[in-house]
């Protein structure tokens, strides 16, 4: 059993079984990733070539740790040779390859989040006017539910909205340029249509492992399948009762229907817990049975607990946090905790306000999932979209954000003007502003502007498109030239924003000479460096372990952490179960994630409900949640609000609470 030591039985089944389709159902807490890990060290010592094994997963932060794990099983040599990639990084290196087969130019561009939002605003007002009839964030939401489930554009249950999807396709391919969804689209179109590169990936990868396989969608599948061919040497490890993530695309039933694509696997069932103890883990399997067709797990642990489950209702949700704030406070006292140990889940965003509000008032420290990302601050997309034209110059979307910024004197008239050729022509503008024939009628001052312009990209973008170039100095030198720490310090309100933006505008060129250091024997390039932002920055939450605080997170990004002690709100009739889920049919969804949620437990878990909460300033109704009633109350401890807050204060939280005060007394004396 060389290298399966420390593993249970099914979790050394899982590792060993390296020929063949294999599907490990790895229920909440169960150890997934070490099995995942032990396997392809277990693989390297069996004779496996590194360089053969291909494991996939969905965030850059669950691939960089994978990484680091595997790295402390095996050589630091081998460790290099295993490919450990998200989907959309894998498709990046498929498509950079061989995309010219499918007619674009292997220098194409990655649109994320925002550069999407931008380029579908632009086409709406351009084709619907000031008053369009519709939402650029709601078009977009369709573009990618579509390409998402495999659907054309045209089909989109929209007129304006299916015109506004085939305009926003029509434009990417102009500008050679793709969106997230695309690479999964295009990758998918390359290996099908093209056999002698399908069989290439193959041979280069014929092991593969996925991970978090109950999120996959239709296109990942065919993904899958086609680097798969005829080996069949394919590993999937998840969990369909934590299948959270339908609203996104994901279908569930690649993980129930596993057998009709990958023909008598081995299926393994991980059901020991490492996690929650027994009362947690007896509640939660008590309410995921109830879902229909699930494949049939049941939790266990080995920590036993007297503690059971504590099911509270609120009088309204300004009670709730104030009780769960006073709680928290005493029990840090009482168990010398830190923060860090306490976490708040709830359905909706919504929910935190009351919460945070508490927080603040008693000064206890709190972090919020989420925020604005590093790359989506003003300053950066700025640097990033001058990057990412000098590269790209036919990327229409990237050269109006920096067209004029800072001011250069190409107004919004000239902007427009040169737009409209564009699409005349059927041309980028970075085409029409070089053509002779557009700029005959414009003016001497206009023509300069847009000469002097013309010219710094072309000059900086020689050296951008150049592999080996010092693409760090190169991006410091363009900053200076252009005077753009002038420009930040003069749009700023206050010198504070001022330096905070430009120490942002420096870390961020720091990033670019530590990339150019890590990369430089290989000379990826400026080209690469894009890349890895464009995957980091869109796809990414925020890291929660670099903040400090208690946790307040809503259920779906709970999904893989873990807290000591856990308050779960909001259990009500419209928040959990979402109301939508009545209309939707996705109620056995909701079930799932309140699953997910009363499995983060690692010691104490607390679900509160409210009897009213204010909507718009008035106080309305709410129903308890009929979840509960499917709870076994055999591990619940039900218990009425007013008695928890009337009782007296234990004789060891009175003396914690005494030894703190004299402390702190005697540090002031």
């Amino acid at each position: 059993m060389q290298g399966l030591n420390g593993l249970n039985e099914p979790q050394r089944a899982a590792a060993r079984q390296t020929e063949g389709p294999v599907l490990i159902l790895a229920g909440a807490g169960t150890g997934k990733t070490r099995v995942i890990t032990t396997r392809i060290a277990y693989m390297i010592a069996n004779g496996i070539r590194a360089e053969n094994i291909l494991a996939v997963t969905f965030t850059n932060k669950a691939a960089s740790e994978m990484r680091e794990r595997v790295g402390h099983m095996i050589s630091a040599e081998n460790a290099k040779k295993v490919t450990v990639s998200t989907f959309h990084s894998l498709c990046v290196k498929i498509l950079r390859q061989n995309i010219d087969r499918l007619g674009y130019k292997k220098t194409f561009g990655i649109y994320s989040g925002a550069d999407q939002l931008g380029l579908v605003r632009k086409l709406v007002v351009k084709r619907g006017g000031k008053n369009a009839e519709i939402d650029p964030k709601v078009a977009l939401s369709m573009i990618g539910n579509a390409k998402s489930r495999g659907l054309p554009l045209e089909s989109i249950n929209h007129a304006f909205g299916a015109e506004i999807a085939q305009a926003y396709q029509q434009e990417l391919k102009l500008m050679n340029s793709v969106d997230f969804d695309d690479l999964l689209i295009l990758a998918v179109k390359l290996l099908r249509e093209h056999e002698d590169v399908a069989e290439a990936w193959q041979r280069r990868f014929p092991y593969i492992m996925v991970d978090e396989f109950q999120d996959t969608n239709g296109l990942q599948m065919s993904l899958l399948r086609s680097l798969a061919g005829t080996n069949q040497n394919v590993c999937v490890v998840g969990d369909d009762d934590q299948s959270i993530y339908g609203w996104r695309g994901a279908e569930i039933s690649n993980i129930l229907d596993f057998e009709s694509f990958f023909a008598d696997p081995l299926v393994v069932k991980l059901e020991e817990n490492y996690r929650c103890p027994m009362p947690v883990l007896h509640l939660a399997n008590s309410i995921i049975k109830l879902n229909k067709g699930r494949r049939e797990k049941t939790l266990w642990s080995a920590k036993e607990s007297s503690e059971l489950v504590r099911l509270m209702g609120m009088p309204s949700a300004e009670e709730e946090a104030e009780m769960i704030v006073s709680e928290m406070l005493s029990t840090k006292r009482t168990e010398q905790r830190e923060w860090e140990d306490f976490a708040i889940l709830f359905r909706m965003n919504a929910q935190s306000r009351p919460l945070e509000q508490t927080m603040r008032e008693h000064q206890v420290p709190y972090r919020v999932v989420g925020g604005m990302s590093f790359f989506d601050r003003r300053e950066i997309k700025d640097i990033i979209s001058y990057l990412q034209v000098l590269v790209n110059p036919s990327d229409d979307v990237n050269l109006l954000r920096i067209i004029n910024n800072p001011p250069r004197g190409i107004g919004d008239g000239l902007i427009e003007s040169a737009t409209d050729f564009s699409s005349d022509h059927g041309i980028s503008v970075w085409e029409a502003i070089r053509r002779e024939d557009f700029l005959a009628s414009r003016s001497t001052k206009a023509q300069n502007a847009l000469a002097e312009f013309v010219e710094i990209m072309e000059r900086f973008g020689e050296v951008a498109r150049t592999a080996s170039a010092d693409y760090a100095s190169m991006t410091g030198n363009l900053l200076t030239e252009i005077e753009y720490f002038d420009y930040l310090r003069r749009t700023c309100k206050t010198p504070a924003e001022a330096d905070m933006r430009e120490q942002n505008a420096r870390e961020f060129i720091d990033s670019l000479f530590a990339h150019r250091a890590r990369s430089s024997k290989k000379a990826k390039g400026l080209q690469h460096f894009l890349d890895e932002i464009a995957l980091v920055s869109d796809r990414d939450d925020d890291d929660i372990s670099k903040k400090k605080g208690v946790c307040l997170i809503t259920l779906h990004a709970a999904k893989g952490l873990e807290f000591p002690i856990v308050y779960l709100v909001g259990l009500e009739e419209g928040i959990l179960p979402h109301s939508r889920s009545v209309q939707e049919g996705t109620r056995d969804e909701e079930r799932r994630l309140l699953y997910v949620g009363i499995t983060r437990a690692m010691k104490s878990l607390t679900m509160t409900y409210c009897h009213s909460r204010k909507k718009y300033g008035e106080k309305q109704p709410c129903q308890p949640s009929t979840f509960i009633k499917e709870l076994d109350r055999e591990w619940l401890q039900e218990i009425l609000y007013d008695d928890h807050m009337n009782k007296p204060p234990t004789e060891e939280s009175a003396a914690s609470f005494f030894e703190q005060m004299r402390a702190m007394l005697a540090a002031k004396s």
